[in-house]
């Protein structure tokens, strides 16, 4: 008889998506909008109920956008907060493993096909070299895959998403500038994430003279909105220049030459929208370290649930 399989979850700030693992394969992925539910127990067992599966997982892995540091744990973006242990033993886990979410992402790299990836620019990747994981969405995410000696890789917890963005151009000074005296620390995070571009989009408008229509981040990067509100295609293109910036700097920072990949809810959308912006060019950017970004490939993960993909090859050690 086959073991019962293991409980897997992606949580963010906007949805938490659920998902079984079963002899590698994710199935029966169900999403839930986080502010549907009061607490991640209460989102668990909504899932359980709701797929019923053939016997209780006895192990899980879940995914959470937030640093993982002890038992306790305050997803960054999201009111929800609890206890690794406390979960554990209310739903009768024998083993329960709580990641970062992209530290996920950065497990499912491994496993990805070509037909899970789409290349942006040029490049080649270096076997057993470093591999960087970055991803907007609600907020930032970034990871890296360290190889093992061994023919794998280890990945890496981090919270680069809240580095201090670097401006590229004047323009790009004049924005971040004017975001300074609103927040106390611009970070990547406030410009490369949903919120973030609601925020560059603002900024635009104000530098414009020209009134903010409340648009969310859906709206802004719709590219059927290009002629009628023209700051919002120029917040869009300049998420995506920063988005090269910062990616270059992860590059040059762990010597990524095994590539960088782009995960996250925003990117993947765009398409040939950002396949065609300056995220390449401000990528490799870097003065004298253009030609070694340059050697250094680009990818957007297409696959629609990495991180759920990543969790389930965890827990499958668990199991």
């Amino acid at each position: 008889m086959s073991p019962p399989a293991g409980l897997i979850a992606d949580i963010g700030a906007t949805n938490t998506r659920f998902g079984l693992a079963e002899r590698g394969a994710v199935t029966r992925v169900r999403a839930f909008a986080s502010d549907d539910f009061a607490s991640l127990s209460d989102a668990i067992e909504a899932y359980l109920a709701a797929e019923a599966p053939p016997a209780q997982p006895r192990a899980a892995v879940l995914a959470v956008a937030a640093p993982v540091i002890g038992d306790r744990v305050t997803l960054t973006n999201h009111p929800w907060i609890f206890s690794i242990e406390d979960t554990r033993k209310y739903f009768g886990f024998t083993q329960l493993r709580v990641i970062n979410d992209f530290v996920a992402n950065a497990l499912a790299v491994p496993h990805l096909t070509e037909a899970d990836c789409m290349q942006v620019g040029g490049g080649t990747p270096v076997k057993a070299a470093p591999i960087g994981v970055i991803g907007p969405g609600s907020g930032l995410g970034v990871s890296v895959l360290v190889p093992d000696g061994n023919g794998g890789f280890i990945s890496v917890q981090g919270e680069g998403g809240h580095v201090t963005m670097a401006a590229a151009d004047e323009r790009e000074t004049a924005v971040l500038e004017l975001m300074r005296h609103r927040f106390d620390h611009v970070s990547a995070e406030r410009v490369l994430s949903g919120p973030g571009l609601v925020n560059l989009y603002n900024a635009l408008c104000e530098l414009s003279g020209e009134h903010a229509a409340a648009l969310t981040a859906a709206q802004i990067t719709n590219a059927g909105i290009e002629d009628e509100i023209p700051r919002a295609r120029e917040a869009t293109a300049m998420f995506c220049a920063m988005l090269g910036t910062i990616a270059g700097n992860l590059a040059l920072t762990v010597g990524a030459r095994g590539g960088i990949y782009i995960a996250g809810g925003i990117v993947p959308k765009l398409g040939p929208i950002f396949a065609q912006s300056r995220f390449r060019a401000c990528f490799e950017a870097k003065g004298r370290f253009q030609d070694y970004l340059a050697a250094i490939p680009t990818y957007v993960i297409t696959q629609p649930e990495p991180a759920l993909l990543g969790a389930a090859k965890l827990v499958e050690r668990l199991s």
